[in-house]
């Protein structure tokens, strides 16, 4: 409703219609009020008569005559109360201790009702002249063209700022995919040549051994983009849910990094007790792949790596931890929207999705993703309730 009593004030000639019906109706109170079928509330106010109400004040609704205006649709003219058969005995008049009341409501482009412009003075006034009632519809006509427009800038300027932001974002959708994928892709190229002019099996090893890493890289970039466009797009991620045991999945996740020989250790800490959680398993390995991959792409290389994992309070939650340098305030606030990058380790910068997938992953399971940083170390932690229903 605030909004609402902006809205008019913003108006430039509210203050000037306002006065032009005090003159023209010799009437001492006019106001813009707003209505709805809860409330009325003064949005303008013109008071020569020390009427009280103020830009923003209320009254009860039922004590006016303006609902009944909003549930009609129809203005409402009173030259005199003490003459006038439908309204000598309306309790509105005798509360407010006034003699002569118009009221005209604002109909916007919707043929919807916004509430009125109405004025009141404690004298009866000649009301019935045409040129009053004229006066009266055209202002309120005005003030609905206003307000109307006022919607239509507003949501021009909403849809040409969500245009640039989807312009930039394409943008750069396109500028970090294509260098992220050109990386690898050249990597695996390279793989395949050196393939074919080696006879040596050990170095032939090590060789599908890279490739097979830049392959993974790949698989993991389109994975986060699909995951990303299907966001975007409005679907949201999908779930699919069953029981599984936390610290099986955890251990593979973590196995599947140490046979890329990453130049990290990773030490893992689950319990040995089992830990059932209703969840994707496939959704929660991407997860910890995401912020395992992020650990070893910021974390200070030949530091180790720390996964945990721990059912608390109804809650399962599983951190990644790694050394380095702190991330500063204004980073951590960026960390979980979609291409922020931090400023990698031997220049493995990713297309700067994995957190905010990470994120999104935590949010589709009712779950969170935080981070606590500090020169020591720096710290991801995912929680999820033990038992969420399938959704």
């Amino acid at each position: 409703m605030q909004d609402d009593v902006e809205a008019v004030r913003r108006i430039g000639v509210t203050p000037i219609i306002l006065d032009t019906v005090c003159r023209l109706t010799g009437m001492g109170f006019a106001a813009v009020a707003r209505v709805t079928d809860e409330r009325w509330i003064a949005c303008d106010v013109l008071d020569k008569i020390d009427f009280g109400l103020r830009p923003g004040g209320e009254l009860e609704l039922r004590t006016t005559i303006c609902h009944e205006i909003r549930e009609s649709g129809t203005p409402v003219i009173i030259s005199d109360v003490e003459t006038d058969p439908h309204f000598v005995d309306h309790h509105t008049p005798a509360q407010y201790k006034f003699r002569s009341y118009i009221s005209m409501p604002i109909i916007r482009a919707d043929r919807s009702i916004f509430g009125t412009l109405c004025a009141i003075d404690p004298e009866a006034r000649d009301l019935e002249r045409p040129e009053i009632q004229a006066t009266f519809r055209m202002f309120a006509d005005l003030l609905a063209f206003h307000l109307d427009a006022a919607d239509r800038l507003t949501a021009s300027e909403n849809r040409l700022a969500a245009e640039l932001a989807t312009g930039e974002l394409r943008e750069q959708f396109i500028a970090v995919l294509g260098h992220d994928l050109r990386n690898p892709l050249a990597s695996f190229g390279a793989g395949l040549r050196m393939l074919e002019r080696t006879d040596d099996v050990a170095r032939a090893s090590t060789i599908r051994e890279r490739m097979g890493q830049s392959l993974q890289r790949m698989t993991l970039l389109i994975d986060n983009i699909l995951d990303f466009a299907r966001g975007r797009l409005g679907g949201g991620l999908t779930l699919k849910r069953r029981v599984v045991e936390m610290e099986p999945l955890v251990r593979q996740v973590v196995a599947e990094f140490a046979m890329m020989n990453t130049g990290h250790s990773i030490e893992v800490d689950c319990p040995s007790m089992p830990i059932a959680v209703n969840c994707d398993p496939q959704r929660i390995e991407q997860l910890l792949s995401n912020l395992i991959g992020n650990a070893i792409t910021h974390g200070t290389p030949g530091e180790p790596i720390r996964v945990r994992c721990v059912s608390e309070d109804g809650l399962f939650s599983a951190s990644v931890s790694n050394g380095g340098e702190a991330i500063s305030e204004a980073a951590r606030a960026q960390l979980f929207s979609p291409f922020k990058r931090g400023a990698a380790s031997g220049g493995q910068d990713g297309l700067g999705l994995g957190l905010y997938i990470a994120s999104e992953i935590a949010k589709a399971h009712g779950g969170t993703l935080s981070v606590v940083s500090t020169d020591a170390e720096t710290m991801f932690t995912f929680s999820m309730p033990l038992t969420t229903s399938d959704g």
